[in-house]
């Protein structure tokens, strides 16, 4: 084979069509298969980015049962090969089958030649920007925060500020709504830190009966009460060196505030039932999606301690304040889970990412990251549509002046659109109407330029 020229596979019994088409497309080096093991091997062998799969293939050439059985073939062992269906004229209901099966388009018979090689090569196009897409994903070495998807300004700015903080040793406080990552970016702190070779260890304030946590962060001595057989380190004993993370340290007993203050400011402890001081050098960062503040105010957490801990505060905001992450994310969270439950290659649906767009997100990523797991287990073939969801999306009534409501909706589009195209600022240019230059205008009074 020429491996100079692009390999286009032709599924097609028909000889008569399938020499057609050979000569109509001579610019790619086709390929040619009459049945479904023909063509299996052809695409084990060569890994044609571009298909065409003509429907109806022996031993059932009258109806499209053995095409739709080989275009999930395909999908599953190529997922990243582009499937043009050719279909009968009024064929609408399979085409459409074929759509919501995973394949890149259908074309009608008999085909005009110039309008199916456009097809065919939108399709090596699409197939050529999407392997660029992933060598460059597959050579960079990403940073600890790159795991963290946004392009939101104000969550850049959170992951800007901790990769200045993460070397400095400084006690961080992360607020911010259950299920906004904030144990992500506390391991990020940690992997930015000189600590990184040493042990993070997290531990969850409210998950922990009150009359436990006291020996699960200090540790016991043998004997200290009933049960203690042996001597036992407790979580900061395990960090000394590395870090402490503190999850919802809301949570944390006004008793226990007082002995994590005191070592706070001694950077000892004393194991329950032991006289022995033990220096412990440990990073620690809390968290907590409360307001700490108003907790101070009514006396259930000490203003002291909130000193200690609050060298620097991290606010995260909630997904549903930050426009188009939730699109981009969704991406990632179905290409991942796709690869985990071994279904190929699946994607979201117009409808579906509407529907991604419009919903509030009360969980946050946490949610978010749980419905399309699902929605990927759930999912007819290889798409996931808005159905498959399972959102109630709310409607939001708030009241602007035509002004913010203008900038709001242009900040809203443009968020959304730079998602879409993955950063790709011609391409969001092109579909938002605007040129590069208005683009950029756009960008820097958003703050939205990266």
């Amino acid at each position: 084979m020429d491996i100079k020229r692009k390999p286009l596979l032709i599924v097609e019994d028909d000889l008569a069509l399938q020499k057609q088409m050979r000569w109509a497309f001579d610019s790619s080096e086709t390929l040619v298969a009459n049945d479904s093991a023909t063509a299996i091997a052809q695409i084990r062998r060569y890994e044609p980015p571009v298909i065409t799969l003509d429907l109806g293939l022996p031993p059932h050439p009258d109806d499209s049962t053995t095409g739709f059985a080989l275009l999930q073939e395909i999908l599953s062992i190529a997922p990243y090969s582009k499937v043009i269906v050719l279909t009968g004229q009024n064929d609408h209901k399979n085409a459409l089958k074929a759509i919501q099966l995973g394949a890149h388009d259908f074309h009608a018979k008999p085909f005009e030649p110039e309008l199916l090689g456009f097809t065919i090569e939108r399709a090596f196009r699409l197939h050529e920007l999407q392997e660029e897409n992933r060598r460059l994903q597959t050579t960079l070495t990403p940073a600890p925060l790159a795991g963290f998807l946004t392009q939101d300004a104000a969550m850049l700015r959170v992951c800007r500020t901790a990769e200045k903080v993460a070397p400095s040793g400084a006690t961080v406080l992360l607020l911010g709504e259950s299920g906004t990552g904030k144990e992500l970016i506390a391991r990020a702190l940690h992997e930015l830190s000189p600590r990184k070779k040493e042990r993070f260890v997290a531990i969850n304030c409210a998950a922990i009966p009150e009359n436990l946590l006291e020996s699960e962060l200090f540790g016991y001595e043998k004997g200290a009460f009933t049960g203690a057989a042996r001597q036992t380190p407790g979580k900061l004993e395990l960090g000394n060196k590395g870090t402490l993370f503190l999850d919802e340290i809301g949570d944390l007993p006004l008793a226990l505030q007082a002995k994590l203050l005191r070592f706070l400011q001694e950077r000892v402890i004393e194991r329950l039932g032991g006289r022995e001081e033990i220096p412990i050098d440990v990073r620690i960062v809390c968290a907590t999606h409360r307001n700490i503040k108003e907790m101070i105010s009514r006396g259930q957490f000490r203003e002291d301690l909130y000193f200690r801990i609050a060298e620097i505060v991290l606010d995260i905001p909630p997904l549903r304040s930050r426009p188009g992450d939730a699109t981009l994310l969704a991406h990632a969270i179905v290409r991942r889970a796709a690869a985990d439950q071994q279904r190929g290659s699946i994607a979201l649906l117009p409808e579906a990412i509407d529907a991604i767009e419009s919903y509030n997100w009360p969980g946050n990523v946490r949610e978010l990251e749980n419905c399309l797991k699902r929605a990927v287990i759930m999912a007819e073939g290889s798409v996931i549509q808005a159905i498959d969801l399972g959102l109630q999306v709310e409607t939001n009534d708030s009241f602007l002046n035509l002004k913010q409501v203008r900038e709001e909706a242009e900040r809203q589009a443009i968020t959304r659109v730079l998602a879409r195209t993955n950063g790709n600022l011609s391409k969001a240019a092109e579909l938002l109407g605007i040129s590069r230059p208005t683009l950029y205008e756009l960008l820097d009074r958003f703050g939205l330029r990266q």
